[in-house]
């Protein structure tokens, strides 16, 4: 969890090791998204925020090859909408 301009982010980070001609945000697929969109209710209740406060989630998809060499990363700013 961060704050950006007000805005609390969740960011969500998946890591793919070798190249499989899948990318890693694929893995998060309908469940996860409503797993992160859950947490993020947990954290604003158990914090004594309104449910209605700033936020966003956002992924953050990182490839490396076998020896852990990071290849690329990608972020994907507020890529998880409410409406799942």
């Amino acid at each position: 969890m961060a704050k950006k301009k007000g805005v609390i982010v969740f960011v969500e980070v998946k890591t793919l090791r070798q190249k499989s001609g899948f990318f890693p945000e694929d893995a998060v697929d309908y469940k996860k998204r409503k797993q992160l969109l859950k947490m993020r209710q947990i954290y604003l209740s158990r914090n004594k925020l309104s449910l209605d406060t700033a936020s966003q989630i956002d992924i953050l998809a990182v490839e490396a090859d076998n020896q852990g060499n990071v290849l690329d990363i990608r972020h994907w700013e507020n890529a998880i909408e409410d409406v799942c």
